[in-house]
């Protein structure tokens, strides 16, 4: 089993500062007990780290501040029990088996401050999984081989968040959107992970490179992908990517541009035999309507025309047998 290294006394320091300077007071201890194979000291912290526990430890005092219960084989953690734990600022779950976290995990958690997941098999984190914890200054989630999914708004409700560490993980791709919308955001930690340095990842690239100074370990956030960045630097690509990325067209971009061709091309034929059409139609009505005009024309102007002599003549005759 793989050893995590023990809590540092530095965490424990800030997070006593925290709560010193938020004004947050302890809730009175409710339960006396202590859980098996565990220690609970007056200052509300239960030790059970390396005790090859294999699930959550019962029993737990309702006021404890700090759990650790890293180096065991803990599968789950049960969200009924954990959110009883409702005065919880200090949380680590590191070197465990835990598979899965969602929400309703940490749902009342909301003093929580510090949250150690790392060394774990983890393989996805969903929409709001860390939503409820409105306190949570440092988040730790490294060392989870099959992590390769962090949904874009699982840190959004996270406006206290200072340092996230996902290092040494599988991730090859993260979408920044609720990253750059944390106000406290100092540190973050990337390296060790397979990153794709395409251009689908051209925003985080371009951010490493213009706020390197709160990327951990920089120089060893490099690219997995593809095959010709392999091993440089993400923010030494960035810039590369961005000029790459808006300049050259793949294949389905030419596709799109013969299809619009032919589309414009078809439509130009059809518009210009439509305009044919109209136009012989007209030049026939008005040519008919022409001709009519004439016809009525020179039908008025035969009943104007004055009778001939002779025919004048012969009417009269005509009329003089009759009396």
């Amino acid at each position: 089993m793989r050893l995590a290294p023990q809590p540092s006394a530095h965490p424990l320091r800030l997070l006593a500062v925290l709560l010193l300077t938020s004004g947050v007071t302890a809730s009175p201890v409710i339960s006396t007990g202590c859980p098996d194979r565990c220690v609970c000291d007056d200052q509300l912290v239960v030790q059970c780290a390396g005790q090859h526990l294999t699930t959550f430890p019962v029993n737990l005092p309702l006021a404890t501040r700090q759990l650790i219960i890293s180096n065991n084989r803990i599968v789950e953690l049960p969200p009924l029990a954990l959110n009883y734990l409702s005065d919880l600022v200090y949380l680590d779950c590191s070197n465990n088996s835990l598979t899965e976290i969602s929400e309703s995990t940490f749902g009342n958690l909301r003093k929580l401050a510090y949250l150690d997941l790392s060394f774990n098999t983890l393989t996805r984190i969903e929409d709001r999984t860390f939503g409820p914890l409105a306190s949570l200054v440092m988040l730790r989630m490294t060392d989870n081989p099959g992590l390769s999914v962090i949904h874009p708004d699982a840190f959004t409700e996270n406006e206290n968040l200072q340092v996230l560490d996902v290092s040494r993980n599988n991730l090859t791709a993260l979408n920044i959107t609720s990253l750059l919308a944390l106000p406290a955001l100092r540190a973050l930690g990337l390296s060790g992970n397979p990153w794709s340095c395409a251009c689908e990842n051209e925003d985080l690239c371009l951010w490493v490179h213009l706020e390197s100074f709160k990327f951990q370990d920089e120089g060893q956030t490099v690219c997995g992908s593809p095959a010709d960045m392999q091993g440089l630097r993400l923010g030494e690509v960035g810039i590369q990517l961005r000029t790459l990325c808006h300049q050259s067209l793949g294949s389905w971009d030419y596709l799109f541009f013969v299809a619009i061709g032919f589309v414009i091309f078809a439509a130009g034929t059809v518009s210009a035999w439509l305009m044919g059409v109209v136009m012989v139609l007209y030049e026939r009505y008005i040519k008919k309507k022409d001709e009519q005009l004439e016809n009525e024309d020179e039908s008025g102007e035969a009943a104007h025309l004055p009778i001939p002599r002779t025919e004048r003549e012969s009417r009269s005759l005509k009329t003089s047998h009759i009396v």
